[in-house]
């Protein structure tokens, strides 16, 4: 059953043109974009104004007894690290996450496919 699933899958357009093509991670070796830095910029901003923000949200309505900077700054907050990430992703992540994935895909499925036709 894992074997008619790997093979199925191999047959699939995206698969075959990874390992077709060679995908490999050579874009990588360019020099980034100005929108690239600023995709990857606001990506780590993004995990700035995320966790640490809320944290630090939650520890001064401890301290001041105002529980209302939770209860509205942390969800916020929290949506705006969001907002900030998704355009990061769009600014830089789409054509980089995509290079990786048909890479990883290639190398996955020549590994597979080699224990399968064992």
């Amino acid at each position: 059953m894992i074997r008619k699933s790997i093979l199925k899958i191999a047959q699939t357009p995206f698969v075959r043109a990874a390992i077709e093509e060679r995908a490999d991670l050579s874009a990588f070796k360019e020099k980034p974009t100005a929108r690239v830095l600023a995709g990857v910029s606001a990506i780590g901003i993004s995990f700035l104004i995320g966790w640490p923000a809320v944290a630090a949200l939650s520890v001064l309505s401890v301290k001041l007894r105002e529980p209302w900077i939770a209860v509205l700054g942390c969800p916020l907050t929290y949506g705006l690290s969001h907002l900030v990430f998704l355009l990061g992703m769009y600014l830089s992540g789409a054509v980089y996450s995509l290079i990786f994935l048909r890479w990883l895909t290639r190398v996955s499925m020549a590994k597979l496919l080699a224990r399968v036709k064992q």
